[in-house]
């Protein structure tokens, strides 16, 4: 009687965690999803950023051209991330569309005219693309150094 007790307790046991067990491990763990494109994090409200990314490994102020384009930059291992006022409006990325700091701006170039259809006039030194997909006024400029490699990759949006 003993033997048939324990084997029913170590059933339910087994049911129990065959019940539960996935719904536990199948919830990601926000850090880990893979966005469908960057330029998705664009307009996400400080409390979206928080949420999605945790604290931020580290923060600093930048000042633009004008003394009211003072941004607030949350670094996470995603990227840099321009707040003004309560959203997101620019990101600072390591790498996007097959281009990477890094690369070099001619390479850089080739890989963008082949993906993206509608190159804006830049600055010296830098290379835009409007992405037109998101409806919205996106824009991808990659920097280039002294020496005509990416130096950095943003995406932003100028009407937030």
């Amino acid at each position: 009687m003993k033997d048939l007790k324990n084997k029913i307790f170590l059933g339910l046991i087994i049911t129990f965690m065959l019940m539960h067990l996935p719904k536990l491990s199948s919830e990601p763990n926000p850090r880990e999803i893979e966005a469908v494109n960057e330029a998705s994090f664009i307009g996400m409200t400080l409390d979206d950023l928080v949420n999605r990314f945790g604290i931020p490994n580290s923060v600093y102020p930048v000042r633009g051209l004008e003394d009211w384009q003072d941004d607030v930059v949350f670094v996470y291992d995603e990227g840099d991330f321009y707040l003004y006022g309560n959203r997101v409006w620019q990101i600072g990325i390591r790498s996007y569309l097959g281009v990477s700091r890094g690369d070099s701006g001619q390479q850089a170039m080739e890989v963008l005219d082949q993906q993206i259809s509608y190159k804006l006039n830049s600055p010296e030194n830098s290379i835009a693309y409007f992405l037109h997909e998101w409806g919205s006024p996106m824009i991808l400029r990659v920097d280039m150094d002294e020496e005509g490699r990416v130096r950095g990759i943003f995406i932003f949006r100028s009407d937030l």
